[in-house]
Parts: C-alpha cells; structure tokens; sequence
C-alpha cells in the first residue's frame, strides 16, 4: 500500500480501508454517536477508518434542500471527532476558497465527481498538503482520470486517492463497470468504491435524488472481489430521517454484518 495511506490509517493492516459516515454533518451528538459504532466495528475486523462527513452540501436539485448546520460548526464537529478516537477525517470541498478552511480541521479533502475537472479547485487542494480524494465524474472513463492525478502530483503533491461512484445510464441511473478500478490503480493510486452514491437515481421529478441501498452489498462485494484499496459508505442511525441522501444510505445497523463478509472476501482474494 501507498505508504502516504498507511501513515493515515495509522496501521500496516492488509485490509481494505474504510471512508463511511454521514452524508451530512447533522450535528455533534449524532456524528459522534456513528464514529464510535463505526470504530468499534473497525476496530475489532481490524479495517483502517477514516470518518466521513460533508460540512457543506453545495450540490442539491432544490434550493430549499439541507445544506449544513454551518460551516466552522461542522468542521469542528469533524475536527473533535478526528481526536476524540483518533481517526482521520475526510470532508468535500466546492470551491478553491474552501481548500485551506477545511485543511486545517481534516486530514483528506474530497473533491466531488461533479467538480473533478475543476483545475482550481484541484491545484487549491493539492497545495494544502493534504490527502486528496477525487471522485469520479460519473460522465468520464476511468482512463480520464490520470490527468486529475496529474494536476494534483505536478501541483507538487503525491498524495491521492481515486473513488468510482459509477457512470451515467440514461437520464434516472447509474451503472458500475469495475474495470475501471484496475484502470484507475495502473496510474499508482489507492482506489475506492463509493458503494452508495454508485447506487444513486438522480434526476428525479421530486427534485430529491433516489436510491437503491438495497444493492449496496452487491456493489461492496463485486469491489473487493476485484481488488478495491477501500470503500465508501455513507452510514446513518436512519436513513428516512437523514437530512441528505437518505434514499441511498446504509441504515447504520448494517454495517457490521456487512463488513464481515467483505473481510472473508478479501481474505480469499489476496
């Protein structure tokens, strides 16, 4: 593994990583009470975690969608939960400005797959020294990502991360095609499956994007049966009352049985 990656995950585990947590920082009581459920899992299946949680949704089809509590609010929210159990943390990013804010309470800046052509933004994250995570734009091949890599490397950062989220199926889907995890590894960055947001039916005539968590596990096992370096989950106590992206979240009292068989999957195929 990338020894950048290790010394974030504060452990030489042989494991894939974990980036799982809510959608949305919805407050201190809730993002804490998922980070211990979520590290004690990991703890005992000995997975690296790193703790997941935007302060700010930027991207949402209504403008009367949940955007944040507000933004140093939440970064402290991420901030206290990085120290309290001693994870790293990873939150998005939507504009250059934001880069260096978030840097100084987060470990990994996430750039959303809508925004990952964005030059700016990628150089602005990548001159904070920290670990960049870059999502796939759902509209690009797994072959186009190397220039995002390169933006981010030739800014004088090594530091990346690549996550599939899925591709644009018609109007209302998404689809999957895992050869663009080994496509993506050739370019000698960690790779996740972002095993919810892949499951995503945007679009939609509601103006609130869809979802089928039902399908997660499948995507989470096909991952780790090509060989994913992580995966991302986004979590929650319940889903119905989540204040972004309930329709495709993991209902928290899941988790741990399916990190399970995901262990036993990766253990056979190393």
């Amino acid at each position: 593994m990338i020894n950048y990656l290790d010394q974030l995950k504060h452990t030489d585990s042989n494991n894939f990583f974990l980036m799982a947590g809510p959608c949305a920082i919805e407050g201190e009581d809730i993002a804490l009470r998922i980070a211990e459920k979520i590290v004690s899992i990991t703890d005992r299946l000995h997975i690296p975690y790193i703790f997941k949680g935007s302060y700010r949704k930027a991207n949402r089809s209504k403008g009367s969608s949940f955007t944040g509590i507000g933004d140093e609010k939440a970064l402290k929210i991420l901030e206290k939960v990085g120290k309290e159990f001693n994870v790293p943390t990873v939150t998005d990013i939507h504009e250059s400005a934001e880069a260096a804010m978030a840097a100084a309470y987060v470990d990994v800046l996430q750039i959303p797959a809508f925004l990952c052509r964005q030059t700016d933004l990628l150089l602005a994250a990548a001159e904070t020294g920290k670990v960049v995570n870059v999502k796939k734009g759902q509209f690009l091949s797994a072959g186009s990502m190397k220039f995002a890599v390169e933006k981010i490397q030739d800014a004088g950062n090594n530091k990346v991360i690549l996550t599939d989220r899925g591709n644009t199926f018609g109007y209302q889907d998404l689809i999957v095609d895992y050869r663009g995890l080994p496509e993506m590894q050739s370019f000698g960055v960690p790779v996740v499956m972002d095993c919810t947001h892949s499951l995503q039916q945007p679009n939609q005539s509601s103006g609130v994007t869809g979802g089928k968590p039902e399908l997660i596990t499948t995507i989470a096992k096909a991952a780790i049966a090509v060989g994913a370096d992580g995966l991302f989950i986004e979590t929650h106590p319940d889903p119905a009352l989540a204040k972004s992206d309930g329709a495709n979240m993991l209902n928290l009292a899941l988790l741990e049985e399916l990190l399970v068989k995901l262990v036993k999957i990766r253990q056979a195929v190393v």
